[in-house]
Protein backbone atom coordinates (compact mmCIF):
# COMPACT_ATOMS: atom_id res chain seq x y z
CA UNK A 1 0.00 0.00 0.00
CA UNK A 2 0.98 3.91 -0.65
CA UNK A 3 0.20 6.51 1.31
CA UNK A 4 -0.85 9.76 -0.28
CA UNK A 5 2.57 11.35 0.46
CA UNK A 6 4.47 8.56 -1.80
CA UNK A 7 1.70 8.83 -4.46
CA UNK A 8 1.91 12.44 -4.66
CA UNK A 9 5.67 12.53 -4.66
CA UNK A 10 5.78 9.57 -7.49
CA UNK A 11 3.19 11.73 -9.76
CA UNK A 12 5.83 14.57 -9.50
CA UNK A 13 8.46 12.80 -10.48
CA UNK A 14 6.59 11.31 -13.43
CA UNK A 15 5.48 14.02 -14.86
CA UNK A 16 8.70 16.15 -14.35
CA UNK A 17 10.88 13.59 -15.54
CA UNK A 18 7.75 13.29 -18.93
CA UNK A 19 8.43 16.84 -19.22
CA UNK A 20 12.39 17.12 -18.67
CA UNK A 21 14.00 13.96 -19.52
CA UNK A 22 16.69 13.95 -16.75
CA UNK A 23 16.54 11.86 -13.44
CA UNK A 24 14.59 13.21 -10.79
CA UNK A 25 16.50 14.50 -7.79
CA UNK A 26 15.17 15.51 -4.19
CA UNK A 27 15.69 19.01 -4.93
CA UNK A 28 13.43 18.80 -7.70
CA UNK A 29 11.01 16.96 -5.69
CA UNK A 30 11.19 19.14 -3.07
CA UNK A 31 10.23 22.21 -5.50
CA UNK A 32 8.01 21.15 -7.78
CA UNK A 33 5.38 19.10 -5.53
CA UNK A 34 3.97 21.55 -3.01
CA UNK A 35 4.81 19.76 -0.06
CA UNK A 36 6.27 20.62 3.18
CA UNK A 37 8.51 17.82 3.27
CA UNK A 38 12.09 18.04 4.06
CA UNK A 39 15.16 17.10 1.62
CA UNK A 40 15.49 14.08 4.28
CA UNK A 41 12.14 12.59 4.08
CA UNK A 42 11.59 13.01 0.59
CA UNK A 43 14.48 11.22 0.13
CA UNK A 44 13.63 8.39 2.52
CA UNK A 45 9.64 7.90 0.17
CA UNK A 46 12.04 8.10 -2.99
CA UNK A 47 14.23 4.90 -1.37
CA UNK A 48 10.66 3.47 -0.54
CA UNK A 49 9.74 3.89 -3.93
CA UNK A 50 12.29 2.29 -5.30
CA UNK A 51 12.44 -0.27 -3.06
CA UNK A 52 8.67 -0.78 -4.61
CA UNK A 53 9.96 -1.24 -7.88
CA UNK A 54 8.10 2.49 -9.09
CA UNK A 55 11.53 4.04 -10.19
CA UNK A 56 14.96 3.47 -9.87
CA UNK A 57 18.58 5.34 -10.89
CA UNK A 58 19.98 5.12 -13.66
CA UNK A 59 24.15 4.75 -13.76
CA UNK A 60 25.82 6.87 -10.96
CA UNK A 61 23.00 9.87 -10.70
CA UNK A 62 21.16 10.83 -7.53
CA UNK A 63 18.09 11.06 -9.14
CA UNK A 64 15.57 8.40 -10.72
CA UNK A 65 13.39 7.82 -13.38
CA UNK A 66 9.75 5.94 -13.21
CA UNK A 67 10.02 2.38 -14.17
CA UNK A 68 7.08 0.51 -16.27
CA UNK A 69 5.65 -0.55 -13.09
CA UNK A 70 5.77 2.88 -12.22
CA UNK A 71 4.15 4.28 -15.53
CA UNK A 72 1.38 1.57 -15.09
CA UNK A 73 0.42 3.23 -11.71
CA UNK A 74 0.69 7.23 -13.41
CA UNK A 75 -1.82 5.78 -16.29
CA UNK A 76 -3.99 4.04 -14.38
CA UNK A 77 -4.74 5.97 -11.02
CA UNK A 78 -3.05 9.57 -11.51
CA UNK A 79 -3.07 10.84 -14.76
CA UNK A 80 -6.03 13.86 -15.86
CA UNK A 81 -6.38 13.17 -19.16
CA UNK A 82 -6.31 16.58 -21.45
CA UNK A 83 -9.44 17.21 -23.65
CA UNK A 84 -8.17 17.32 -27.63
CA UNK A 85 -8.14 20.92 -28.35
CA UNK A 86 -9.86 22.27 -31.26
CA UNK A 87 -7.74 23.32 -33.31
CA UNK A 88 -5.84 19.74 -33.15
CA UNK A 89 -9.59 17.71 -33.52
CA UNK A 90 -10.62 20.37 -36.83
CA UNK A 91 -7.18 18.89 -38.24
CA UNK A 92 -7.80 15.82 -37.79
CA UNK A 93 -11.09 15.76 -39.14
CA UNK A 94 -9.81 17.70 -42.02
CA UNK A 95 -7.14 14.92 -42.80
CA UNK A 96 -9.85 11.61 -42.29
CA UNK A 97 -12.69 12.02 -44.23
CA UNK A 98 -15.16 10.31 -46.18
CA UNK A 99 -12.80 8.18 -49.16
CA UNK A 100 -11.53 5.28 -50.31
CA UNK A 101 -11.16 2.89 -47.14
CA UNK A 102 -7.27 2.65 -48.08
CA UNK A 103 -6.55 6.10 -48.55
CA UNK A 104 -8.79 6.64 -45.08
CA UNK A 105 -7.01 4.07 -43.25
CA UNK A 106 -3.51 5.92 -44.81
CA UNK A 107 -4.50 9.23 -43.34
CA UNK A 108 -5.97 7.87 -40.34
CA UNK A 109 -2.23 6.68 -39.52
CA UNK A 110 -0.36 9.82 -40.71
CA UNK A 111 -2.78 11.91 -38.81
CA UNK A 112 -1.73 9.43 -35.49
CA UNK A 113 1.53 10.41 -36.15
CA UNK A 114 1.48 14.15 -37.06
CA UNK A 115 -0.23 14.47 -34.14
CA UNK A 116 1.54 12.74 -31.47
CA UNK A 117 5.10 12.90 -32.94
CA UNK A 118 5.61 9.29 -33.03
CA UNK A 119 4.88 6.98 -35.00
CA UNK A 120 1.04 6.35 -36.13
CA UNK A 121 -0.32 2.36 -37.18
CA UNK A 122 -3.72 1.46 -38.04
CA UNK A 123 -4.45 -2.32 -38.42
CA UNK A 124 -6.56 -2.56 -41.41
CA UNK A 125 -10.01 -3.92 -41.84
CA UNK A 126 -10.36 -7.20 -42.26
CA UNK A 127 -12.88 -8.87 -45.00
CA UNK A 128 -15.54 -10.13 -42.53
CA UNK A 129 -14.93 -11.08 -39.28
CA UNK A 130 -18.62 -12.59 -39.37
CA UNK A 131 -19.66 -15.69 -40.89
CA UNK A 132 -23.57 -16.47 -42.72
CA UNK A 133 -22.54 -20.16 -43.74
CA UNK A 134 -19.88 -22.51 -42.91
CA UNK A 135 -19.55 -25.83 -44.99
CA UNK A 136 -16.89 -28.77 -44.69
CA UNK A 137 -16.10 -30.72 -48.05
CA UNK A 138 -13.66 -34.07 -47.63
CA UNK A 139 -10.55 -34.13 -49.82
CA UNK A 140 -8.73 -36.95 -48.99
CA UNK A 141 -8.17 -38.48 -45.75
CA UNK A 142 -7.55 -36.13 -42.69
CA UNK A 143 -7.64 -33.26 -45.10
CA UNK A 144 -10.97 -30.62 -44.96
CA UNK A 145 -11.64 -28.28 -46.73
CA UNK A 146 -13.63 -25.42 -45.08
CA UNK A 147 -16.05 -23.14 -47.32
CA UNK A 148 -16.81 -19.77 -45.47
CA UNK A 149 -19.51 -18.17 -46.96
CA UNK A 150 -19.53 -13.98 -45.33
CA UNK A 151 -23.12 -11.74 -44.60
CA UNK A 152 -21.88 -9.85 -48.10
CA UNK A 153 -21.37 -13.31 -50.49
CA UNK A 154 -17.67 -13.42 -49.88
CA UNK A 155 -16.52 -16.55 -49.86
CA UNK A 156 -13.44 -17.84 -48.48
CA UNK A 157 -11.37 -21.35 -48.23
CA UNK A 158 -9.23 -22.71 -46.04
CA UNK A 159 -7.99 -26.42 -45.56
CA UNK A 160 -7.92 -28.05 -42.23
CA UNK A 161 -5.61 -30.80 -41.30
CA UNK A 162 -7.56 -33.46 -38.65
CA UNK A 163 -6.46 -36.28 -36.47
CA UNK A 164 -8.70 -38.32 -38.22
CA UNK A 165 -10.40 -39.51 -41.60
CA UNK A 166 -14.43 -38.12 -40.77
CA UNK A 167 -17.59 -39.31 -42.66
CA UNK A 168 -19.46 -37.25 -44.83
CA UNK A 169 -22.49 -37.54 -42.64
CA UNK A 170 -20.19 -36.18 -39.63
CA UNK A 171 -18.68 -33.14 -41.83
CA UNK A 172 -22.73 -32.45 -42.61
CA UNK A 173 -23.54 -32.92 -38.47
CA UNK A 174 -20.90 -30.15 -37.66
CA UNK A 175 -21.08 -27.69 -40.45
CA UNK A 176 -25.02 -27.57 -39.53
CA UNK A 177 -24.71 -27.18 -36.02
CA UNK A 178 -22.28 -24.35 -36.58
CA UNK A 179 -24.94 -22.71 -38.91
CA UNK A 180 -27.86 -23.43 -36.45
CA UNK A 181 -26.05 -22.12 -33.70
CA UNK A 182 -23.72 -19.10 -34.50
CA UNK A 183 -24.11 -17.66 -38.26
CA UNK A 184 -23.65 -13.97 -37.98
CA UNK A 185 -21.25 -14.19 -35.00
CA UNK A 186 -17.59 -13.91 -35.21
CA UNK A 187 -15.16 -16.47 -34.80
CA UNK A 188 -14.08 -15.04 -32.16
CA UNK A 189 -17.51 -14.75 -30.32
CA UNK A 190 -18.03 -18.37 -31.53
CA UNK A 191 -14.55 -19.57 -29.90
CA UNK A 192 -16.15 -18.05 -26.27
CA UNK A 193 -19.26 -19.57 -26.87
CA UNK A 194 -17.75 -23.47 -27.58
CA UNK A 195 -15.87 -23.25 -24.64
CA UNK A 196 -18.90 -23.65 -22.99
CA UNK A 197 -21.07 -25.79 -25.05
CA UNK A 198 -18.35 -28.26 -26.78
CA UNK A 199 -18.84 -30.23 -23.51
CA UNK A 200 -22.37 -31.70 -24.50
CA UNK A 201 -21.03 -32.63 -27.97
CA UNK A 202 -19.45 -35.88 -29.01
CA UNK A 203 -15.70 -35.72 -28.73
CA UNK A 204 -14.71 -35.82 -32.54
CA UNK A 205 -17.92 -33.48 -33.90
CA UNK A 206 -16.49 -30.85 -31.30
CA UNK A 207 -12.37 -31.10 -32.28
CA UNK A 208 -13.64 -30.76 -35.83
CA UNK A 209 -15.65 -27.50 -34.76
CA UNK A 210 -12.83 -26.17 -33.36
CA UNK A 211 -10.29 -26.87 -36.10
CA UNK A 212 -12.82 -24.85 -37.99
CA UNK A 213 -13.06 -21.94 -35.69
CA UNK A 214 -9.06 -21.68 -35.04
CA UNK A 215 -9.24 -21.95 -39.27
CA UNK A 216 -11.57 -19.07 -39.39
CA UNK A 217 -9.80 -17.12 -37.51
CA UNK A 218 -6.67 -17.59 -38.95
CA UNK A 219 -8.66 -16.52 -42.26
CA UNK A 220 -9.87 -13.71 -40.93
CA UNK A 221 -6.31 -12.29 -39.83
CA UNK A 222 -4.23 -12.96 -42.89
CA UNK A 223 -6.74 -10.18 -44.38
CA UNK A 224 -5.32 -7.43 -41.44
CA UNK A 225 -2.00 -5.07 -42.29
CA UNK A 226 -0.53 -2.62 -40.99
CA UNK A 227 0.05 0.66 -42.30
CA UNK A 228 3.01 2.74 -40.38
CA UNK A 229 3.59 5.82 -40.50
CA UNK A 230 6.17 8.61 -39.11
CA UNK A 231 8.62 5.52 -37.94
CA UNK A 232 11.79 8.05 -38.69
CA UNK A 233 10.26 10.46 -35.78
CA UNK A 234 11.28 8.31 -33.17
CA UNK A 235 15.37 8.85 -34.61
CA UNK A 236 14.62 12.17 -32.54
CA UNK A 237 13.29 10.83 -29.01
CA UNK A 238 14.45 8.58 -26.44
CA UNK A 239 14.60 5.48 -28.46
CA UNK A 240 17.19 6.75 -30.76
CA UNK A 241 19.94 6.95 -27.99
CA UNK A 242 20.88 3.34 -28.08
CA UNK A 243 21.80 1.93 -31.72
CA UNK A 244 20.71 -1.55 -30.70
CA UNK A 245 17.23 -0.19 -29.54
CA UNK A 246 16.84 1.19 -32.62
CA UNK A 247 17.85 -1.34 -34.44
CA UNK A 248 15.07 -3.96 -32.54
CA UNK A 249 12.41 -1.24 -33.39
CA UNK A 250 12.82 -0.75 -36.57
CA UNK A 251 13.26 -4.88 -36.80
CA UNK A 252 9.35 -4.80 -35.41
CA UNK A 253 7.83 -2.29 -37.93
CA UNK A 254 10.08 -4.70 -40.72
CA UNK A 255 8.64 -7.91 -39.31
CA UNK A 256 5.39 -6.77 -38.30
CA UNK A 257 4.05 -9.95 -36.62
CA UNK A 258 4.43 -8.47 -32.95
CA UNK A 259 2.83 -5.61 -34.03
CA UNK A 260 -0.64 -7.59 -36.10
CA UNK A 261 -0.47 -9.62 -32.42
CA UNK A 262 -0.69 -6.39 -30.61
CA UNK A 263 -3.16 -4.82 -32.42
CA UNK A 264 -5.45 -7.69 -32.86
CA UNK A 265 -5.68 -8.46 -29.02
CA UNK A 266 -6.46 -4.58 -28.44
CA UNK A 267 -9.39 -4.96 -30.86
CA UNK A 268 -10.99 -7.19 -28.37
CA UNK A 269 -11.31 -4.29 -25.63
CA UNK A 270 -13.19 -1.16 -25.17
CA UNK A 271 -11.97 2.34 -25.67
CA UNK A 272 -8.34 3.11 -25.51
CA UNK A 273 -5.64 0.85 -24.01
CA UNK A 274 -1.94 1.15 -22.73
CA UNK A 275 0.61 -1.50 -23.88
CA UNK A 276 3.81 -0.22 -21.76
CA UNK A 277 7.25 -2.04 -22.40
CA UNK A 278 8.18 -4.09 -19.70
CA UNK A 279 5.27 -5.18 -17.89
CA UNK A 280 3.76 -6.54 -21.49
CA UNK A 281 5.06 -9.83 -23.30
CA UNK A 282 3.06 -8.26 -26.23
CA UNK A 283 5.26 -5.04 -26.31
CA UNK A 284 9.01 -5.83 -27.18
CA UNK A 285 10.91 -3.71 -25.71
CA UNK A 286 10.81 -1.90 -22.15
CA UNK A 287 11.27 1.44 -23.07
CA UNK A 288 8.59 1.32 -25.46
CA UNK A 289 4.83 1.97 -25.04
CA UNK A 290 1.43 1.63 -27.85
CA UNK A 291 -1.62 3.68 -27.05
CA UNK A 292 -4.23 1.64 -29.17
CA UNK A 293 -7.93 2.05 -29.62
CA UNK A 294 -10.54 0.12 -31.78
CA UNK A 295 -12.43 1.71 -35.00
CA UNK A 296 -15.93 0.36 -36.35
CA UNK A 297 -18.01 0.27 -39.65
CA UNK A 298 -21.32 0.40 -38.21
CA UNK A 299 -20.68 -0.41 -34.63
CA UNK A 300 -18.97 -3.65 -35.88
CA UNK A 301 -15.20 -3.76 -34.82
CA UNK A 302 -13.01 -4.04 -37.74
CA UNK A 303 -10.07 -3.18 -36.71
CA UNK A 304 -6.90 -1.47 -34.54
CA UNK A 305 -5.16 1.90 -34.55
CA UNK A 306 -2.25 3.70 -32.17
CA UNK A 307 0.63 5.19 -31.70
CA UNK A 308 4.05 3.93 -30.88
CA UNK A 309 6.35 6.04 -28.69
CA UNK A 310 9.05 5.85 -25.99
CA UNK A 311 7.16 5.47 -22.58
CA UNK A 312 8.07 8.98 -21.60
CA UNK A 313 5.51 10.51 -23.42
CA UNK A 314 2.80 13.06 -22.27
CA UNK A 315 -0.37 10.04 -21.89
CA UNK A 316 -2.54 12.85 -21.47
CA UNK A 317 -2.46 14.57 -24.50
CA UNK A 318 -1.53 11.59 -26.86
CA UNK A 319 -4.47 8.80 -25.48
CA UNK A 320 -7.17 11.59 -26.45
CA UNK A 321 -5.18 11.89 -30.27
CA UNK A 322 -5.68 8.17 -30.08
CA UNK A 323 -9.52 8.06 -29.21
CA UNK A 324 -10.75 11.19 -31.54
CA UNK A 325 -8.40 9.69 -34.76
CA UNK A 326 -10.37 5.90 -33.72
CA UNK A 327 -13.59 8.41 -33.84
CA UNK A 328 -13.19 9.58 -36.76
CA UNK A 329 -11.91 6.50 -38.89
CA UNK A 330 -14.71 5.22 -37.86
CA UNK A 331 -17.33 7.65 -39.03
CA UNK A 332 -15.25 8.06 -42.29
CA UNK A 333 -15.66 4.02 -43.31
CA UNK A 334 -19.60 3.79 -41.98
CA UNK A 335 -19.80 6.83 -44.20
CA UNK A 336 -22.03 6.18 -47.01
CA UNK A 337 -19.59 7.94 -49.92
CA UNK A 338 -17.58 4.77 -48.94
CA UNK A 339 -19.83 2.07 -49.28
CA UNK A 340 -20.48 3.66 -53.22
Amino acid sequence: MMDDRSKSLLKTLIEHYIADGQPVGSRALSKFSGLDLSAATIRNVMADLEEMGFIFSPHTSAGRIPTPKGYRLFVDTMLSVKPIEQMVADEAQDAIHADAPQRVVAAAAQVLSNLSSFAGVVLTPRRSELFRQVEFLRLSEKRILLILVTPDGDVQNRIILTDRDYKPSELVEAANYLNAQFAGLSFYAVQERLRQELRGLKADIAALMEAAVKAGTETSNADAGVVISGERRLLMGDLSSDMDKLKRLFGIFEERTSLLQLLDVSSRADGVQIFIGGESDLVPMEDMTVITAPYNVDGKIVGTLGVIGPTRMAYERVIPIVDVTAKLLSSALSSDVVRK
